[in-house]
């Protein structure tokens, strides 16, 4: 680079003098209005300068210097210290492989302190090492090749975009005593030149720019994501279940994980509703959409879901429901969920889905089964009947239920994301919690993940020993007619009494098997059977018949002879309700919590 002092003036500039008559006592300045005497006139476009710098005119194209003429001063005759030491950016000039200070701008100077000339960088310019610049610059010198870092901050606070720049000084141009015209062809040589670095020494330019109101306006910007992201994460936080209901018969974990930080959270969820009489029912949903509206869809169907469970209906016929009121609270908004029973009397998974990924249940032995269709569009789509399936869910099997973020990746199709996960699940053993941890892993979902990812386990463990003895299930077909009241009571008396109830609970027992027994011999129709069924933590009586009418708690005057059946259950057991069951007529039950 050419730091010699440029003395011509800048294109464009223009001398203004006024106007004067031959009387005027000031002489005009020479070359400006002087009329030359002898000698041919330049050619067009040549200009040339006196010792003044100024330049000359023809008086006689009437212009007296008001612009310049065509072929001003060309780049190479401007002074690059001149130029550096104007521009409002941070200029620093280091030459040799250890950076001494050539040069430092009156803007650099301004901001971090006059440097000396001909100390290491490393010595007098801490800034460099604040900004992490030092390695970059020796990068740059040995490359070749220009290299930028994006607001770096300072020690000050300021924020600054740096560009490090090689640049070279040729040694023949140092020991060259021409004027100016000649170091400027020399230089143009030398750029033209490729080995032009191995001539010469080498150095870096660093311009930075000050983007400190870029930088702080970028942070406010990003606050806000932040603050918005929180407010919606806290938001589904608090509309997914704080704590898990725990099922007699099934063991349950469950993990939500929003997406990274640069994603905006979605409409997962999950939930785990006791129905009674030892069944249960499982829910997964993603909400398609982002942010706060998404949750709050969200947490709409959830609270929808569980009044809805409380119907006790069957999977297909929860979905419908689901579907006409997901077109209610937002059109726009689509939903896709899954919704399963799990009854331990039957040990399956009866299940609808409404444009939800499979569920997968892995057997004892590691083999992991997909269920499959009936499945049918998201909620919110109208027009369509769900089904219902059915799953194996026998003991010592496991069943995950997840959302598309587990499992969904832009580089590869979804099913080979469903097959990864089988191939997770059928290694995956432990507590539900570890298996939940384990599938997060191997399917690669990290704290930067671009997706939510809601995991729902379920286990129905196998039970030996001791601990099998707490689980015990009796049932008996009530034929004939009235007579099948008192062979009720006295089955439930010798049942109870083998699992070494209290002497309380069994009386109590036996009044409710009696009081259910004589309501469903008097409304209903065969075929009618009592279960009876103990856990560890409870004790469920059940009854069965043909008849779909379901009973409903009234209460009774005291002239009537019936109608205090239910009421009496109602008042001396811990739950009750009843239910259709699928192949048409009913069932109803209730419980008794055990002792602990």
């Amino acid at each position: 680079m050419n730091f010699t002092r440029w003395s011509a003036r800048l294109p464009g500039t223009q001398r203004r003098a006024a106007a004067r008559d031959d009387r005027s006592s000031v002489p005009p300045a020479r070359a400006e209005y002087a009329q030359p005497e002898a000698g041919p006139r330049p050619p067009e476009g040549d200009t040339r300068s006196d010792t003044h710098g100024g330049t000359s005119h023809d008086p006689r194209d009437g212009s007296h210097g008001a612009a310049p003429q065509p072929g001003g001063p060309a780049l190479e005759d401007l002074s690059a210290r001149d130029i550096l030491g104007q521009l409002p950016a941070l200029v620093a000039l280091v030459y040799g492989p250890d950076h001494r200070i050539a040069y430092v701008n009156d803007a650099y100077a301004a901001a971090f302190g006059p440097r000396p000339a001909g100390a290491t960088a490393a010595e007098a310019m801490p800034e460099l090492d604040e900004l992490s610049l030092l390695p970059l610059m020796d990068q740059v010198l040995r490359s070749g090749t220009p290299r930028t870092v994006k607001s770096r901050k300072a020690r000050s606070g300021n924020s600054y975009t740096v560009t490090c720049t090689p640049v070279h000084r040729d040694r023949d141009d140092e020991g060259d005593k021409g004027g100016p015209g000649k170091q400027n062809k020399n230089n143009k040589n030398s750029r033209s030149n490729k080995n032009r670095g191995r001539s010469g020494e080498g150095g870096v330019l660093v311009y930075a720019a000050d983007v400190t109101d870029h930088a702080e306006a970028a942070e406010r910007l990003r606050a806000s994501e932040r603050r918005h992201r929180e407010t919606a994460v806290t938001l589904q936080r608090s509309l997914l279940p704080q704590e898990l209901e725990q099922p007699d018969d099934l063991r349950i974990a469950a993990t939500y994980q929003p997406g990274g930080t640069d994603a905006a959270v979605g409409g997962d969820w999950y939930d785990v509703i006791t129905l009674g009489a030892g069944r249960t029912a499982l829910v997964i949903g993603d909400v398609m959409g982002r942010g706060v509206r998404a949750a709050a869809v969200m947490g709409q169907l959830r609270t929808a879901v569980r009044a809805y469970a409380r119907l006790d209906l069957p999977p297909h016929e929860v979905l419908q429901l689901l579907d006409g009121l997901a077109a209610e609270i937002d059109a726009s908004q689509i939903a896709t969920c899954a919704y399963a029973v799990h009854d331990p009397n039957e040990g399956r998974l009866v299940y609808a889905s409404a444009g939800h990924l499979p569920i997968l249940v892995c057997d004892e032995d590691g083999t992991v089964h997909r269920a499959e269709d009936p499945t049918g569009p998201p909620l919110g789509t109208g027009g369509w009947i769900h089904t219902s399936g059915t799953i194996a869910l026998p003991p010592g099997s496991t069943a995950v239920l997840y959302t598309d973020g587990l499992v969904e990746r832009r580089s590869e199709d979804i099913d080979e994301g469903v097959a990864a996960l089988e191939r997770a699940l059928s290694g995956a053993k432990g507590s539900p919690q570890v298996v939940c941890d384990r599938l997060i892993r191997s399917l690669g979902v990290t704290a930067e993940h671009d997706d939510d990812v809601a995991v729902l386990v379920v286990q129905h463990p196998a039970r030996t020993g001791a601990n099998a003895e707490l689980f015990h299930n009796a049932s008996l077909d009530l034929l004939g007619g009235i007579e099948a009241a008192p062979r009720a009571r006295a089955f439930a008396t010798g049942v109870l009494t083998s699992w070494r109830f209290p002497v309380e609970l069994c009386d109590l027992g036996v009044l409710a098997a009696g009081e259910l027994v004589a309501n469903s011999l008097k409304h209903g129709t065969p075929p009618m059977r009592l279960g009876l069924r103990r856990t560890d933590r409870r004790l469920i009586i059940e009854v069965t018949d043909g008849d779909d009418h379901l009973p409903r708690r009234r209460r009774a005057d005291p002239a009537d002879e019936a109608g205090r059946g239910i009421s009496i259950v109602a008042t001396i057991a811990t739950s009750w309700g009843s239910r259709r069951t699928p192949g048409g007529g009913k069932a109803v039950w209730c419980e008794f919590a055990l002792p602990q």
